[in-house]
Formats: C-alpha cells, sequence, structure tokens
C-alpha cells in the first residue's frame, strides 16, 4: 500500500521560512517524478512545484525564487524549502506523485498524479 506522509508545517511570521518533508512508502520515488501543490481555503488546489525523475524543476511563478524542491531517492523522501513566506502562502501544501517512464516528464496538472499525501499546513501570520 502507497503511502505519502508530509510534515513540516506550521505557524510561522511573514518573511520566515519552513522546511516541508514528504516520506513515501509502498513505492519507489525513482520511479516517480514528485510534485507539491496547495490549496488555500475557498480556493482551488494549485500546483506549487516538480520535481522530475531526471531533475527538471518548474516552479509555480510567484514562488519560483522563494521555494526549492528536492529528492532524495535513497531516502525516498522529497523535500520543499520554502523562504520569505508571505500571508498569501498560507495552505494545506499536498505532496504528490507521478509514475513517469519519461525521466524529464514535468507534468503541472493534478489528473497526471497517481499518489497523494494527506496534507500539512502552513500558516503565515503575524
Amino acid at each position: 500500500q502507497v503511502h505519502l506522509m508530509e510534515s513540516g508545517g506550521g505557524l510561522v511570521q511573514p518573511g520566515g521560512s519552513l522546511r516541508l518533508s514528504c516520506a513515501a512508502s509502498g513505492l519507489s520515488i525513482s520511479d516517480y517524478a514528485m510534485g507539491w501543490f496547495r490549496q488555500a481555503p475557498g480556493k482551488q488546489r494549485e500546483f506549487v512545484a516538480k520535481i522530475s525523475r531526471g531533475g527538471g524543476i518548474p516552479y509555480l511563478p510567484s514562488v519560483k525564487t522563494r521555494f526549492t524542491i528536492t529528492r532524495d531517492d535513497s531516502q525516498n523522501t522529497v523535500g520543499l524549502q520554502m523562504n520569505v513566506l508571505r500571508p498569501e502562502d498560507t495552505a494545506l501544501y499536498y505532496c504528490a506523485a507521478e509514475r513517469a517512464t519519461d525521466l524529464f516528464r514535468a507534468s503541472i496538472f493534478e489528473e497526471d498524479y497517481d499518489y497523494w499525501g494527506q496534507g500539512t499546513q502552513v500558516t503565515v501570520s503575524s
């Protein structure tokens, strides 16, 4: 059974940083492109960042200079370093996995993802 478990969310002041982590079990992320999405209250879920098996890294433009996605296939984990956080970054953040035979596949669409975590809450507020 596949599980993706996010951690690292919390309450942080504007301008602060958080590091999210996603631990996968039941699959080997080396076979998957991995991504982060988020959903703010009253809004649709949106793509944040993704890292392909080959390391291609498309970002949501609003976070491109502030967030960094990394992967450690040996540990079966994916991270999202978030810096200079803003109140508008407040959301439930989800980790997702897309089975990818193409080494550099980089879909930004939810429907392309096969597995999802339960999410971790990030709240940016003073």
